[in-house]
């Protein structure tokens, strides 16, 4: 990464103020910053250190002044993704990390995909949970086969939204199996729930199943009634990796070698259980790992990563509308175009 890579920020709010953080952490230099609320706007320019004139309420003017930037962050409402990160790519920016979920729709998510092509920017979308301790402990374990093919992955968690943080979980299923998910079946929480960033918005309380086209299989647990933690247990061919998220601490019990080919109805047999640590994480350091991995152009969550969580977050909406049958990513139909009140 050049020492001399500048940047800026478009949507000067909490997740923005993390995002210039993590470009400190990067040595990045943020020149500019935008955002439509002057207040937010100014205040965040004052903490940042800002100048008032690279202070800017909309994209156009601070892409105007600024046409050759090594990267622009998205860090707005998912309302205004779709407009920056197209603006961004014919604006000259030669990167773009965008906020997560993508895009309020899955044609949305394309037409910023092609946007960047045609323009030959890098998108990235600021799905972190490959770069998180949490879920390098889970992949390294899986890698040393000591647990065998990874079956289901079951998220239990509170009411932390089925948009704004079990997308995180579509794309680490994911990068976790190697797959991609090809059918979903959901059934929503039935109370409206208020949405901290405003009543313009909204995300739903539930639960998802996702099966990739391997067979293997993600199944979010997130209902209305349901007021705390994330945990999450992986189901494999010998053994199951419970992780407390929150508490930080992973307990992983595998078969002894010698009973792996007794068949699964075996469930008991003689195991080995161990216990390992990790720090609570925040949203700084995963993020400046997602930036870090754009700048350098490698094994980032791309715009198709991205694109993949909001379909299935469509195919689970049409399946909760059509009595939580399965419905397939190709089969999404008039989905495909819906927009949502994400925020």
């Amino acid at each position: 990464m050049k020492t001399s890579t500048i940047a800026a920020l478009v949507g000067a709010g909490r997740m923005g103020r993390a995002h210039a953080q993590a470009l400190s952490i990067l040595g990045v230099r943020l020149v500019a910053i935008c955002d439509r609320h002057d207040g937010t706007l100014q205040d965040t320019g004052e903490a940042l250190g800002v100048p008032p004139a690279q202070r800017y309420p909309e994209i156009g003017a601070l892409l105007a002044a600024h046409p050759s930037l090594d990267l622009v962050v998205v860090a707005t409402t998912a309302d205004a993704h779709f407009d920056s990160v197209c603006a961004a790519a014919r604006g000259g920016a030669r990167r773009i990390l965008c906020e997560k979920p993508m895009a309020r729709s899955v044609a949305d998510c394309d037409a910023m995909i092609a946007a960047c092509e045609e323009a030959g920017a890098l998108l990235a979308v600021n799905h972190q949970m490959r770069f998180m301790d949490q879920y390098q402990i889970v992949r390294n374990a899986l890698d040393s086969g000591r647990f065998g093919r990874l079956a289901s992955m079951n998220v239990v968690a509170g009411c932390f939204g089925l948009a704004m943080n079990g997308s995180h979980y579509v794309e680490a299923f994911s990068y976790l199996t190697g797959t991609r998910p090809q059918s979903v079946a959901a059934r929503f929480s039935p109370e409206r729930l208020g949405n901290p960033r405003g009543p313009q918005f909204e995300d739903q309380a539930g639960e998802i199943r996702v099966v990739g086209e391997s067979g293997q299989r993600l199944s979010l647990e997130v209902s209305a009634d349901q007021g705390h933690g994330m945990t999450v247990t992986y189901a494999a061919q010998w053994g199951h990796l419970f992780v407390d998220e929150l508490e930080g601490e992973c307990i992983a019990t595998a078969r002894d070698k010698a009973h792996r080919e007794e068949p699964t109805t075996r469930y008991g047999m003689p195991w080995q259980r161990a216990t390992e640590r990790f720090p609570q994480a925040d949203n700084v350091a995963p993020t400046a790992a997602v930036a870090r991995a754009l700048l350098e152009g490698a094994d980032y969550p791309d715009g198709a990563a991205g694109r993949q969580a909001v379909a299935v977050l469509a195919a689970a909406h049409r399946s909760t509308e059509e009595s939580s049958r399965y419905v397939r990513l190709d089969e999404l139909g008039s989905y495909y175009e819906r927009r949502f009140a994400w925020a």
